[in-house]
C-alpha cells in the first residue's frame, strides 16, 4: 500500500478495469467525444447549472488532466468510463484528494463524484465505476471517502451506499454529505 504524505505525492490516475468498463485517465483529447454525451441539460437536474460548451469542456479537461490543483493542495483524479462492448464513452468518475482537516497524521481523503450519460443510466455503470475507483483509492492509502448527493437523487444515493458511504447530517450547497 502506498502512503500519501505530501501534495507532491498525489498519485496519477491509472487505467482501471471493471467487468464492463475501462476507466481511462482523463486526457484533453477526451473533450470532443465527451461533449456529445455531456451536452444534456438533464444531467444538471440535481446539480444545477448548464452543460458546458465545447470550448469550456476542452478548457476544463485540460486543467483537470494535470492531476492536481495549481497550489498542489489537492490531487485531481478523473476517469472517463468506456464500455468494453461498444468502446463508447458513457460517463466519468472523479476523485478530489486532500489532506483531512485536523488530522494528527497525513490522512488523505477523496471526494467522489460521478456522471453517466442520460441514455446510459439505469445499467449500473456509475455504481461499477465508483466501486472500482474507491477500491483503487483505498489501495493507494486514501483513508476516507466522501460524496455530496442531492437528497432527491436516489440513484446517486444508491451509488454512494454501494461504495460504503453513509449519509451524514452535513449539507453542502443543498447536497447531503455522505462519508465512509
Amino acid at each position: 500500500m502506498t502512503t500519501l504524505r505530501t501534495p507532491a505525492t498525489w498519485p496519477p490516475a491509472a487505467t482501471l478495469r471493471s467487468s464492463r468498463l475501462v476507466l481511462e485517465p482523463l486526457r484533453p483529447e477526451h473533450a470532443t467525444e465527451a461533449f456529445v454525451i455531456f451536452d444534456d441539460a438533464r444531467l444538471h437536474a440535481y446539480t444545477g447549472g448548464r452543460p458546458a460548451t465545447a470550448e469550456e469542456l476542452d478548457d476544463r479537461f485540460t486543467r483537470q488532466s494535470v492531476g492536481r490543483s495549481p497550489d498542489g493542495s489537492q490531487g485531481w483524479l478523473n476517469w472517463m468510463l468506456r464500455r468494453h462492448d461498444t468502446h463508447r464513452l458513457v460517463g466519468t468518475v472523479q476523485a478530489t484528494l486532500s489532506h483531512a482537516e485536523h488530522a494528527e497524521h497525513a490522512e488523505v481523503r477523496a471526494e467522489l463524484a460521478w456522471v453517466v450519460a442520460t441514455h446510459e443510466q439505469g445499467h449500473g455503470y456509475a455504481r461499477e465505476a465508483a466501486i472500482t475507483v474507491a477500491d483503487w483509492l483505498r489501495g493507494q492509502g486514501v483513508s476516507s471517502l466522501l460524496a455530496d448527493v442531492h437528497p432527491g437523487h436516489h440513484a446517486s444515493a444508491g451509488v454512494a451506499r454501494a461504495v460504503g458511504l453513509q449519509p451524514t447530517p452535513t449539507v453542502v450547497d443543498g447536497e447531503v454529505r455522505w462519508a465512509g
